[in-house]
């Protein structure tokens, strides 16, 4: 069962710039075999894609409200992927989920693999 480990997490103000980072591990194939993402939960709103990558980068998709400001990437050495979060706003406060799966098809809507979340907090 791939496990998820989520970091970097907290409060920080408006403006401010955060970066994320979840650690692979018990997977079933190399970490080079699966796409990578990140969702966001917050309380009263509907799941929300953030972004997603494939193994090489060829392939990198970025929700709407993010775009511009996020930069998703992955170093497959450590099994490791990122999320670089600058000009966070208010908004952007919800719990972040790290996401897998095998097939790039899904990331946006079911990835199979899911972290516990780190919670990301923007002060006004």
């Amino acid at each position: 069962q791939v496990q998820l480990v989520e970091s970097g997490g907290g409060l920080v103000q408006a403006g401010g710039s955060l970066r994320l980072a979840c650690a692979a591990s018990e997977l079933t194939y190399g970490f080079s075999d699966y796409a990578m993402g990140w969702f966001r939960w917050a309380p009263g709103k509907e799941r929300e894609f953030v972004a997603a990558m494939d193994w090489s980068g060829t392939w990198v998709k970025y929700g709407d409200s993010v775009k511009g400001r996020f930069t998703i990437s992955r170093d497959n050495a450590k099994n490791t992927v990122y999320l670089q979060m600058h000009s966070l706003k208010p908004e952007d406060t919800a719990v972040y989920y790290c996401t897998a799966d095998h097939h790039t098809s899904v990331m946006r809507h079911t990835p199979g693999y899911w972290g516990q979340g780190t919670q990301v907090t923007v002060s006004s």
